[in-house]
């Protein structure tokens, strides 16, 4: 395998901050981990829900059958996720992702030949599937074992991906679907997703700096096993017997389902508000734009102060912007909430792996993210059912707010309750 070479910094140039040598392959595996964010998470998950309305009018779907799909998904393969977290400890990111891009590329395009509800709902199941073994599971690990140090930093890098994936994918889903239907929509952005990442996955990812004879980096060269020696190692069954797992699983879930309530609604909520799409579109932009800025910056913050602390923090911060929504008829207190909520937001997934690592280590570090970040997708996809059932009921959102307020506040105190072995 060649080294990376300069022509890399003109396609993603921030990376030049995370290593002090540009000769080190880790480089190479944030790119990778950077395209398999964007193409199989953000472009699947945030380009989904601007195919609904055409399945509303084509196939005549409900408005909860569209949105509880990938729902279904996760409840039917939640038992299953520890299953699938020991698959990638013991085969290694680079194995299973050749077989999630797989999964989650297929679905897709399928999609552009399904006519039946129990179609949608199997292909969303299998999507689920593709999605645990080559989306943030895999990829956090990923960066995990090939940085020590700076692990926060290419951690923030990495997950760009998926925020400009999400930028990206309502444009590209609306201009496909306007050129060339739905159906062939569907199959172009399969299509697009195995032919970027199937050579990644299969050519340039590699597991573990081991495999090419080299060390994370942060790790001494000519003694690394005793800088390794000096990580916490915990078993599976050790690690779920402990507080700190249970409190980072219902922390993280709790925050990570308050998010998936605001971004799902807020377009909906918007609109009952009195704005127009147009300016409803353009708010949730600029939240989705304040969460990139936030990622880098929550990447440099992990790499200076303790993580547990910022975790803390950046989730309580969240948490206390989402009462603006109660005055969001006014456009101050409106964009203000986008900023900060998209701005804290840039915390959600990825300091979730430098956290759990830090407690736990690197040997179970896979079968542990599947059970939480398992827990945390059922928080996000339920979150908003719940607040479309509490608007159905009451025709406000007010206590829905309320309650994911309070969701998140217990959220960063359960992350601020962990104790952390080696706090900085």
């Amino acid at each position: 395998m060649r080294r990376p070479r300069a022509g890399i910094w003109v396609v993603f140039p921030l990376m030049s901050s995370i290593t002090s040598t540009r000769r080190f392959y880790g480089e190479w595996i944030v790119l990778c981990a950077f395209l398999n964010l964007f193409f199989a998470v953000g472009l699947v998950f945030y380009g989904l829900p601007v195919f609904y309305p055409s399945l509303v009018d084509s196939l005549h779907f409900t408005r909860s059958q569209v949105t509880q799909g990938l729902f279904l998904g996760f409840v039917i393969v939640a038992p299953a996720s520890g299953f699938l977290g020991a698959l990638i400890d013991r085969v290694g990111a680079r194995g299973v992702m050749r077989a999630g891009v797989l999964l989650v590329a297929l679905p897709i395009a399928l999609m552009g030949w399904m006519s039946r509800l129990w179609q949608y709902d199997a292909l969303c199941i299998v999507e689920v599937v593709g999605y645990i073994l080559a989306g943030p599971i895999s990829n956090q690990i990923l960066i995990s074992n090939w940085f020590r140090v700076k692990r926060g930093r290419a951690m923030g890098y990495a997950y760009l991906g998926l925020g400009l994936g999400g930028v990206a994918a309502p444009v590209l889903s609306a201009y496909l679907i306007g050129e060339v239907g739905w159906r062939q929509a569907f199959m172009v952005v399969g299509a697009l997703i195995g032919v970027v990442l199937l050579p990644l996955a299969q050519w340039v990812t590699r597991s573990a700096p081991a495999e090419m004879g080299l060390v994370a980096d942060g790790v001494d060269s000519a003694r690394p096993e005793v800088t390794i020696a000096q990580e916490p190692s915990a078993k599976l069954s050790e690690a779920i017997r402990t507080v700190n797992f249970w409190l980072i699983l219902i922390g993280s879930t709790f925050t990570i389902g308050a998010i998936g309530t605001v971004i799902q609604q807020f377009v909906l909520f918007l609109r009952d508000t009195g704005y127009t799409t147009v300016q409803a579109s353009h708010v949730s932009s600029g939240l989705l734009m304040a969460g990139l800025v936030g990622r880098v910056g929550v990447g440099h913050l992990v790499d200076r102060f303790n993580k547990r602390n910022v975790m803390a923090l950046f989730y309580l911060i969240l948490a206390l912007a989402i009462p603006l929504l109660l005055a969001a008829h006014r456009a101050a207190a409106l964009w203000s909430f986008a900023m900060i909520f998209g701005f804290a937001m840039g915390a959600d997934y990825f300091l979730i792996p430098l956290i759990t690592a830090e407690c736990f280590g690197l040997s179970a570090l896979g079968k542990l993210l599947s059970l939480i970040i398992m827990a945390d997708s059922l928080g996000q996809f339920f979150g908003p059912v719940l607040a479309g059932k509490i608007f159905e009921s009451t025709h406000s959102y007010n206590l829905a707010w309320g309650i994911i307020t309070v969701a998140g506040v217990l959220g960063a105190g359960a992350i601020y309750a962990v104790r952390t072995p080696r706090a900085k």
